[in-house]
């Protein structure tokens, strides 16, 4: 019997190295100490390639890591040595691509920050323990709570998440004026 892809562990970084937003899945970093020294390595091994049209696959530490690069942000996905890379790059494009749905083709540091909960809602959607459980963008994306990128719907159509997005784009709007 075949064993279930498992991933070690998501991260998104930005341009300097620093956590915007992890979900480790292994015991591999059992203190937060290991975790920031691996994300640092991770980094460190990844930040000179250019990573910005194609998922690129690495080793390290009997890892095998997937990422991608947009803007400031840098996301990661990482699964043992024995795991397919396909899947592995297959979940990070799934990721990469539902948080580009999000936030609104907006992807940067800034606008991941600001909408944190939905790109850990994403994590929650794509894993479950360290199982891979979907990869396609446009399902993760409505089930993390955006049924339609419209922000002109009634609120009454509007999940709570995406009815707080609208309300904060009208404000900032407002604001602006």
């Amino acid at each position: 019997m075949e064993l279930p892809p498992k991933v070690k562990n998501i991260l998104l970084l930005d341009s300097e190295g620093k956590r915007i937003a992890a979900k480790y899945y292994s015991g591999d970093w059992p203190t937060n100490t290991a975790k920031e020294a691996f994300e640092k390595a991770v980094f460190s091994k990844t930040q000179k390639t250019n990573a910005r049209t194609e998922v690129e696959v690495t080793a390290l530490e009997n890892n095998i890591i997937v990422y991608k690069f947009v803007q400031d942000l840098h996301f990661f996905v990482t699964g043992g040595e024995e795991e397919n890379e396909l899947i592995l790059a297959s979940v990070l494009q799934g990721l990469f691509d539902a948080v580009n749905l999000l936030l609104r083709g907006n992807a940067d540091k800034r606008e991941a920050l600001d909408n944190l909960d939905l790109i850990f809602l994403c994590f929650d959607e794509i894993i479950d323990g360290g199982i891979v459980l979907e990869t396609d963008a446009n399902v993760i994306a409505e089930k993390a709570g955006i049924n339609s990128i419209d922000p002109n719907a009634p609120l009454s159509e509007q999940t709570i998440s995406q009815a707080l997005a609208t309300a904060r784009e009208h404000l900032t709007r407002s604001l602006m004026k």
